[in-house]
């Protein structure tokens, strides 16, 4: 009787947080560095990796700025001077970033200005510096038990990640060193199968394969 309780009372709360948020849904990242790694090779890669990063939430349900976005979706992708990211401890300097934005191409033109909104208000200061908004086709799908999930913008932007592996280990001393780059919930480092942007306004184009780097997790605000 005590454990049926319980459970009612913590499924009162999920259900309290739910309804409380003015938008909820899942999102993805991958970075150009491991962000599941050792101090060591962390430690190696700085200043020298991880200048680059992609950002992607998907709106399962909610609002912005009083604008229904409902099954919509946007992403950030990210360059800067120096390796992007947070241990902790101690913060990164960037320095100077760019960012484009890819928005739903479903979206209407006040969903596309939401989304937009949304996206700078998600990725803070990495989207000080917009220099492009693109409308793409836009799909978004993650598995947390798996590990699975992905990214695609079309044909310009791409992030497909599997669940880490024992094999995954190389120091035997891996654990997750950076943080995501913008607050999510139910977070888990994933292994990147794929991390690419081939498209204009950043004055750099990446690929990437077989790196530790990426995040499944969910969003509410």
């Amino acid at each position: 009787m005590r454990q049926t309780a319980c459970a009612l009372v913590a499924l009162l709360v999920v259900c309290s947080v739910s309804q409380a948020a003015k938008i909820r849904g899942e999102y993805l990242e991958s970075r150009t560095c491991d962000v599941y790694t050792g101090p060591c090779f962390a430690n190696a890669e700085m200043e020298l990796a991880g200048k680059e990063a992609l950002m992607a939430w998907k709106v399962e349900q909610g609002t912005w700025n009083n604008i229904s976005l409902n099954g919509l979706g946007v992403a950030v992708v990210v360059t800067s001077q120096g390796t992007l990211g947070d241990d902790g401890v101690f913060g990164m300097k960037p320095g100077k970033t760019k960012a484009v934005i890819l928005v739903d191409e479903n979206a209407s033109k006040p969903q596309r200005d939401a989304l937009v909104a949304f996206a700078k208000d998600s990725a803070k200061g990495l989207a000080k510096n917009v220099t492009s908004v693109q409308s793409v086709p836009f799909e978004l799908k993650n598995d947390h038990l798996s590990g699975n999930g992905i990214f695609k913008a079309g044909e310009i932007a791409k992030i497909e990640t599997r669940g880490l592996r024992k094999g995954d280990c190389v120091c035997t001393n891996e654990t997750v060193f950076y943080k995501p780059l913008t607050k999510i919930y139910d977070s888990s480092a994933a292994y990147s199968k794929t991390l690419s942007f081939t498209g204009e306004g950043l004055n750099n184009k990446f690929t990437n394969h077989e790196l530790r780097s990426s995040f499944l997790g969910t969003f509410r605000k």
